[in-house]
Order: C-alpha cells, then sequence, then structure tokens
C-alpha cells in the first residue's frame, strides 16, 4: 500500500486532538494556528533552497516537512484535504492562463498601490 496524503491527513488529526506530551503534531496544535503557519512558512523556504541546491535528498526530505506542516494547518483551520483536491481539480479543468485571468486583481501587485 502507498502511503497517501489522506493517510496524512488522518495521523495529522489522530495526533492533533491526542494531548500526547510526546507528540510534535499535539505540541504544535497546542501552540495554535500561527505557530504551525510560521513552521510551514520556515519549510517552504528550506524546501526551496534545497531546490536550487540541486540536492535531491535534500527536496525529498524538505518537501516531506512541508508537507507536513501544511497537513497541520489545514486541520487547524479545519479545512479538509478533500477541498484543496477539489480546488485543484476545478483549477485543472482550464489552463493556469485561464484560471488566474479569472481572479480579481490585487492592486498591490498591478502596481497600482497609493495611487
Amino acid at each position: 500500500m502507498i502511503f497517501s496524503l489522506s493517510d496524512l491527513e488522518t495521523i495529522v488529526a489522530t495526533r492533533a486532538t491526542s494531548g500526547d506530551p510526546a507528540s510534535y503534531t499535539a505540541q504544535l496544535a497546542r501552540k495554535g494556528i500561527g505557530k504551525a503557519s510560521k513552521k510551514l512558512g520556515e519549510e517552504a523556504v528550506e524546501c526551496a533552497i534545497a531546490a536550487v541546491s540541486e540536492d535531491d535528498a535534500a527536496v525529498t526530505s524538505e518537501a516531506a516537512d512541508l508537507l507536513y506542516h501544511l497537513m497541520v494547518v489545514l486541520h487547524l483551520r479545519e479545512v479538509p484535504l478533500g477541498a484543496v483536491m477539489a480546488e485543484l481539480q476545478r483549477r485543472t479543468a482550464e489552463t493556469g492562463l485561464e484560471e488566474k485571468a479569472r481572479r480579481p486583481v490585487d492592486p498591490v501587485s498591478a502596481g497600482t498601490a497609493g495611487t
């Protein structure tokens, strides 16, 4: 059997609510969404650094950390993995440029901030 993101979602949910003092997931969940989000950001940066270093083992390890911390954040925000997968499915039904064109314009990104 192949380990899936659904498996990880289940494990994170179980451990986050376990109250087990030896569980990193439970500790992170107790610290709240702010701490979990900070860790998610740190792992994203570490994954990007590993990618440009061209070290496949480091990319694999950091990607695993990134996915784990993303699952913790999703759990704390009560966003099911299924909702993320449905959004990805919706987006892949059209080209990326079509999907991007439908997004609301952000004035900061469009360079109109302060005008």
